[in-house]
């Protein structure tokens, strides 16, 4: 099979990297995919993930036998549908299904009529409304943009001025764009949050292993949210029980919602829950692979995930069978400056690694000679940073503490213009 992954982060990389292990795989590409996956073999293609009419000609001119969509952005614009449209087979929701992501309020609606655990809340697409509705219900109380903000859209407020601040910056300086024309507030709910991703086909799925993403951009939940810092799996401290519930009564429900409302959900479901003290409630919805999760949950896949997606595709009883004696655990290495004011051009550090851990590249390009952030360890990787995340480090162990002591080693101490967190996993080891 030849078989073409669109998008260009870590969580691209590792979708990939998992596809090309396929013994029915003869070759991956990537669009538009970044430098640092050619050192994985895959086939880097400098299209814009955006047009559509230059990928269905690509597609079809080079014979691929179907399309993998990483992020959300292009799934919203509809690609599927424009895939499909060419008989192209892909795996991921249609534009219509892809609103439980891009749409906050869609999926709290979707959610209010079917009776699906979540925080309660109000959807306002004026400030004034917003503000006054904050000053009835009080602090903490979670402000959440309405549309895709790249992960960063939303404010978990302590007290009353964090919480119309962010107001502020959505309705008065537009700090999100059209994502914030509307703004859902929510009530704040304590606990341990997870992600419990699944994969769907209409009205079946078949869930991942859960795994436990880091948000804040600092050591001990300091900073402001991120797209993820790093992130492990499994997370001990949420028991099966909790997870068994969160299926019966999140996941099944709303696959089958999807269907009823008539728009069926075909691709990964991410569901990114709280485990209250009147058990899991939801927090998001994602439309596709969560990104670092993906990082940590495909390495502990252990059959073939390239013909799992294609039975899917087919209609077959696709085979997923995953790594319980394991654990996988890794690390972001960001720009300084990420998430508001990134400094790009530090040097991507060359790591060892062994036969249980890997880099996936995010925001990288390739450094030529005459750069002026050209040294010596820009000449042994030949890439330098060009984002917020720059590549994600992991590793698998048999023990949690074993991955989480083994990742730390193999990240030098300091990298010149790039941070990282020292505490993924600590909410496990600690618990």
């Amino acid at each position: 099979m030849k078989i073409l992954v669109i998008g260009s982060g870590a969580r691209e990389h590792v979708i990939a990297s998992t596809l090309l292990a396929s013994e029915h795989v003869n070759e991956v590409a990537v669009v538009p995919g970044n430098p640092g996956m050619e050192r994985d073999g895959l086939r880097i293609v400098n299209l814009n993930s955006k047009n559509q009419a230059s990928i269905i000609e690509f597609v079809q001119s080079n014979h691929y036998d179907w399309v993998f969509i990483g992020p959300e952005v292009p799934l919203m614009e509809g690609i599927v549908d424009a895939l499909a449209e060419a008989g192209i087979p892909a795996f991921g929701p249609t534009k219509q299904a892809a609103q439980i992501e891009g749409s906050k309020d869609f999926a709290k609606q979707l959610m209010a009529r079917h009776h699906i655990p979540t925080a309660a809340y109000k959807t306002f697409a004026d400030l004034d409304s917003a503000v006054a509705y904050v000053h009835e219900q009080g602090a903490p109380i979670v402000i959440k943009a309405d549309g895709l903000a790249a992960g960063k859209g939303v404010t978990v407020a302590m007290d009353e001025p964090t919480a119309i601040a962010a107001l502020e910056d959505i309705f008065l300086d537009h700090k999100f764009g059209a994502a914030g024309a509307k703004v859902v507030i929510e009530e704040f709910l304590e606990g341990q949050e997870f992600s419990l991703m699944s994969f769907v086909n209409g009205t079946r799925f078949w869930p991942m292993p859960i795994s436990q993403d880091h948000k804040r951009a600092y050591d001990g939940d300091q900073g402001p949210n991120t797209g993820g810092m790093g992130a492990y799996s499994p997370v001990p401290q949420i028991p099966q029980s909790v997870i068994d519930q969160a299926i019966a009564t999140i996941v099944e429900p709303t696959v089958q919602a999807m269907a009823d409302d008539g728009i069926p959900f075909t691709g990964i479901l991410y569901a990114g829950l709280i485990a209250t003290a009147d058990g899991p409630k939801v927090i998001e919805f994602n439309a596709r692979f969560g990104d670092p999760e993906t990082e940590v949950v495909l390495p502990l896949l252990q059959s073939d995930f390239a013909m799992a997606i294609n039975d899917l595709l087919v209609g077959k009883e696709p085979d997923f069978t995953w790594d319980t004696h394991a654990a996988t655990l890794g690390v972001v290495l960001a720009s300084d400056g990420y998430p508001d004011h990134v400094i790009k051009g530090a040097a991507v550090p060359n790591i060892t690694l062994d036969a249980d851990s890997h880099v996936y590249y995010a925001g990288v390009a390739s450094a030529s000679e005459d750069d002026d952030e050209c040294d010596t360890e820009v000449n042994e990787t030949g890439l330098i940073g060009s984002s917020g995340r720059v590549m994600f480090v992991q590793t698998k162990a048999p023990t949690l503490a074993e991955a989480q002591r083994k990742v730390y080693e193999l990240i030098p101490d300091e990298v010149p213009g790039m941070f990282y967190r020292h505490d993924i996993g600590a909410k496990a080891l600690n618990n």
